[in-house]
Formats: C-alpha cells, sequence, structure tokens
C-alpha cells in the first residue's frame, strides 16, 4: 500500500496540479478526525508520516501517572515500566492506534474529510494559475457539449462556455481545436470554474492585438469596439503617432491583417473607423459606409443625443439591415442617434445662417435709414408750412388794417358832407 499510495500522490500532482504536501496533510487531517470520531473527541492523537516508505502512522500521546483517571489520556506508572523501565511520572508515551480499528462512520468521516481538502486544493491550484490568464485567448480542446455548455480541455483543467458566450455559426464538437477568451477565474459550491466566450468584444481586441503590432506596442490604440457576434463588428482606432494611419494599420496590406481575424471569427463583418476628437467627426465614421450631410446634438438636457442628416437614398444604408448599422454606431461613440433623411429635415449650414443674417441686418439698416430720412423730411415740411401760415397771417392782417383805414376815411368824407349840408 506505501509504494501504491506514493505513486497515487505522484498522479493527482501531474492530474490535478496538487502538490503531495498537500495531500499528506489532508490524510493526516482524515486520520485525526477519524480518531476523534472513534475514540469520543479525544484530542491526544498525533500523525506521523514516513516520506520515504509513504507510511502513515496514528499514534495517541499518554502521560505517565501515580494513578489513572482518564485512560485516553494517561497511562499508570506500573504499566510504562514494564513497556520500559526508564520511564518516569510526567513522561509521555506514544501508542500507535490501526486504522483497521476505526469503526464505519470513522473511516466515512476520514474519506470526507480527504475529498475536502482535495476539492480545495485543486481549487485554490486553478485559481492561481488560471487567474493570471483572465481577460486573454487561449486555445482549448472541445471535449464535450449539453444543453447548457460547451466543456473546453485547457490545460489540465475543464472550462466551461455559456450558450451566450457561443458563436451563433459556428458548430463544437469534440476534439476541435478552438481559440477562447477567458472573462471569469473563480469559485463555486461545486469547486473552481474558469468560463470561456467566443462572443465577448474584447476577444476582437485580442486578436487585432496579435495580428497588429503597432496596437500591441501602443502606437495605435483601439478606443471602443462595438460587437454583435457571428455578424458583425465596428471598432474605433486612433494614432497616437500622426504619420501612422491607423485604419490602414489594421486592415493592412490588401486587407491582409483584418481578413485573418475575419477567418478566426468565422467570416464576422469588421468595420474598422477612426476615432475623432470632435463627436460629428466621431458619429459620422461610425456610420460608415452611409454617408453623412450633418450631425446635429441635442440640448443640455439631453446632450448624449444626437440627429444625423444623409441623403434621401443613403438612408437605408445608414440604418443597416433590421437597424444593425446605427445600433452598432450608437454604441460604439456613446450617443443615442436618430437618423432623417435630408427631405424630412429644414436644414441651413451655418455659413448659409450667418450669410442671411448679414443680409437681414443690411436690409434692416436700409430700412432704418429710410426711415430716418422720411422723418427728416416730414419735419423740414411742418416747418415750411408753419412759415407759409405766418406769411399768411400777417397779409391778413395788413389787409384788415388797411380795410379799417379806408373804412375810417370813408366815414370821415361822410361827416365832412354832412357838416357842409
Amino acid at each position: 500500500m506505501s509504494k501504491e499510495m506514493l505513486e497515487a500522490f505522484a498522479t493527482l500532482e501531474k492530474t490535478k496540479g496538487i502538490k503531495q504536501d498537500v495531500i499528506v496533510e489532508a490524510i493526516e487531517a482524515a486520520l485525526v478526525a477519524a480518531y476523534k470520531k472513534n475514540y469520543n473527541q479525544a484530542t491526544n492523537v498525533v500523525v506521523e508520516f514516513d516520506e520515504r516508505r509513504g507510511d502513515f502512522k496514528l499514534m495517541t500521546e499518554k502521560v505517565v501517572v501515580e494513578e489513572v483517571h482518564d485512560d485516553r489520556l494517561e497511562i499508570s506508572l506500573k504499566d510504562a515500566l514494564a513497556i520500559n523501565k526508564a520511564y518516569e511520572l510526567g513522561d509521555k508515551i506514544r501508542f500507535e492506534v490501526a486504522p483497521k480499528n476505526f469503526g464505519r462512520i470513522a473511516a466515512q468521516t476520514a474519506k470526507q474529510v480527504i475529498m475536502q481538502h482535495l476539492r480545495e486544493a485543486e481549487r485554490n491550484h486553478i485559481i492561481n494559475e488560471y487567474s493570471q490568464y483572465e481577460d486573454e485567448l487561449i486555445t482549448g480542446t472541445v471535449e464535450r457539449r449539453d444543453n447548457r455548455f460547451v466543456y473546453v480541455k485547457i490545460g489540465n483543467v475543464e472550462a466551461v462556455m455559456p450558450r451566450n458566450d457561443q458563436m451563433p455559426n459556428e458548430t463544437y464538437n469534440p476534439q476541435d481545436q478552438i481559440r477562447v477568451l477567458v472573462t471569469h477565474v473563480g469559485s463555486d459550491t461545486k469547486g473552481a470554474q474558469i468560463t470561456v466566450s467566443r462572443t465577448a468584444p474584447d476577444m476582437v481586441k485580442r486578436l487585432f492585438e496579435q495580428e497588429v503590432p503597432e496596437i500591441y506596442d501602443g502606437t495605435v490604440e483601439i478606443v471602443s469596439i462595438a460587437r454583435e457576434a457571428g455578424d458583425r463588428t465596428k471598432i474605433a482606432v486612433k494614432s497616437n503617432d500622426p504619420n501612422i494611419d491607423p485604419v490602414g494599420t489594421c486592415v493592412g496590406q490588401r486587407g491582409a491583417r483584418v481578413q485573418n481575424v475575419v477567418n478566426e471569427l468565422g467570416g464576422e463583418n469588421i468595420d474598422v473607423v477612426k476615432y475623432e476628437e470632435d463627436p460629428s467627426d466621431f458619429i459620422a465614421n461610425a456610420l460608415n459606409p452611409a454617408e453623412v450631410i450633418a450631425v446635429q446634438f441635442g440640448d443640455e438636457e439631453d446632450e448624449k443625443s444626437a440627429l444625423v442628416i444623409v441623403p434621401d437614398y443613403q438612408l437605408s444604408l445608414a440604418i443597416g439591415k433590421k437597424g444593425q448599422n446605427v445600433r452598432l454606431a450608437a454604441r460604439l461613440t456613446g450617443y443615442k442617434i436618430d437618423i432623417r433623411p435630408e427631405s424630412e429635415v429644414e436644414f441651413v449650414d451655418e455659413s448659409s445662417n450667418e450669410a442671411n443674417q448679414e443680409n437681414e441686418d443690411a436690409a434692416l439698416n436700409d430700412v432704418v435709414d429710410e426711415a430716418a430720412e422720411d422723418i427728416a423730411d416730414s419735419v423740414s415740411a411742418d416747418d415750411d408750412s408753419s412759415v407759409d401760415d405766418e406769411d399768411e397771417n400777417a397779409a391778413t392782417s395788413t389787409q384788415e388794417d388797411e380795410e379799417t383805414e379806408q373804412d375810417a376815411e370813408l366815414t370821415s368824407t361822410e361827416s365832412e358832407d354832412t357838416v357842409d349840408e
């Protein structure tokens, strides 16, 4: 049994990654638990392990006393001297306890403790080893599948790929070699669990990092990704070097680089667009291949919304099949996008607005000038009329004076005639 036990230790370490020290510790804990179960919670138990031979010995310690009160913990001096005449009061003597003397319940307890320790050791090993691969691409082998998961063998562990992380246009058969993204490394009640995905947007990012050296070294940066796995992906890139075109770098010569990513994703369409600091330019780029006439933004309360105006014949292209193009563009830019055809929107660009404003200002100035001239002419006419009225009044007054003088002269003449008579 000793040889077989050492071979079992080596097998566990090779297949499960559990060190021999951890296994030995688990067995020691199991033997102690079994002894306590069989001997009413006695605490004077010690486990000895011979690494060379692979033997476990379960020992109980008893103290040499004059009078024994608890035979599980104490031994009389007489009995101790019968074993070895060198023993004295207070010495501790170890006695081996054979596991065959354990009852069925104690043996079952030992088994449960060993299994529990091994599961914990395996879980800790998986978490420590594979947590460094989280959010990274890794190659695995499909082992089997059921209605919920595809089970992928990664190294010595089995990872799961849930249904929503499986590509809708792919079929996974046993022994297939696939590249997956490790999305989660953790544990649950059943032990350690590694979750992988082929639909996560970061998978596209990792594939481009492998295909495009400029992305890997940071010269070209992936700003955002919007993906509908198996159908279409939009990726926004920018260059930290003004002499490098980010889109051309990602596409590669004759599209070789982006085509490698497309092939890995089973023919998924990929649109590489240039990121712009100006939101209107970025939204226009995100709606490629549709042509955009203008982008207008909402008020301050709804600053993350944008109205995009496109030519009438480009409307269906801008929206895309079942709204896919505008939906991906909205995810890529972070704006709520409303697309309208040019015929339904009264649109005037800023230059026209400025020209019209200048024309309106000039016309208003002309009207004001004309009004001012009319007022001035009116005032001048009123002054002339007042002068004419004064002259007429003066003439009338002079005529009246002359008539009065004539009447006086006539009266004087009549008076003289009367006197003569």
